[in-house]
């Protein structure tokens, strides 16, 4: 099995997805206690979307984020560029495509509003993927984006960074995951990322505007909204 490294070279980070997929679901479930429901309905509630509207789920992964996104009766559809999680979440109704973060392929202003949940951690370039989605997104359109973050109390900072990151998930990983290895990549990817301001600087540095952040989870992961200007 495969894991990537902090590079994320793109064909290493979709292999690796590839050799999570089948138990992709419930190791995220066991590993956030049962926090990536909350996460995900947080995410469509900040998203908002509407009757009829176009919405681009990107980095969905099984589509089970997409299937969330589509409750308030919008067209939602799953973009992911490992084969292997789509496959993963073929029995899901929703709409799926494969598509490279970097260079979508989707037309200019295609969709209402965008979304993009732990995965904008795994993009080589990840100002050019903000900057991709911002082209798809029509002019007034919505952003948001779900992410690990940094957490804004010191003594849950220091016991999510030690203990959480440290022990805990490769302990949880190891007994449920196909590819153990894959969430030391998470784990250091997650103390590698930008805390909440240096995020939504660089959110604004790549066109959008309105930027602003909600803290979930005591900042462990943090939500971030935008709008592409008219």
């Amino acid at each position: 099995m495969s894991r990537a490294e902090l590079d994320r070279n793109p064909h290493d980070v979709a292999r690796m997805f590839d050799g999570v997929a089948r138990r992709y679901d419930l190791t995220n479930t066991a590993l956030s206690g049962g926090q990536d429901r909350y996460w995900r309905m947080q995410t469509r509630r900040a998203l908002a979307p509407r009757p009829g509207e176009r919405v681009l789920d990107l980095a969905a992964g099984t589509a089970v984020s997409t299937v969330e996104l589509a409750k308030d009766g919008a067209w939602c559809v799953a973009a992911d560029f490992s084969l292997g999680m789509l496959r993963a979440g073929e029995h899901r109704d929703v709409p799926k495509a494969a598509a490279d973060a970097m260079a979508l392929p989707f037309a200019d202003g295609a969709f209402d509003a965008v979304t993009i949940s732990f995965g904008l951690r795994n993009v080589a370039d990840p100002e050019a993927g903000l900057r991709e989605l911002a082209r798809v997104t029509r002019p007034g359109g919505r952003l948001v984006v779900c992410e690990f973050s940094t957490p804004t109390w010191a003594p849950f900072r220091a016991l999510y960074q030690q203990m959480v990151l440290g022990h805990v998930l490769p302990a949880v990983a190891r007994t449920l995951s196909s590819n153990p290895d894959a969430y030391l990549y998470l784990a250091e990817s997650i103390r590698d990322w930008p805390d909440q301001a240096a995020l939504a600087r660089k959110i604004a540095d790549a066109g959008w505007g309105q930027v602003a952040w909600r803290n979930l989870t005591v900042g462990a992961v943090a939500l971030h909204r935008a709008v592409k200007p008219v």
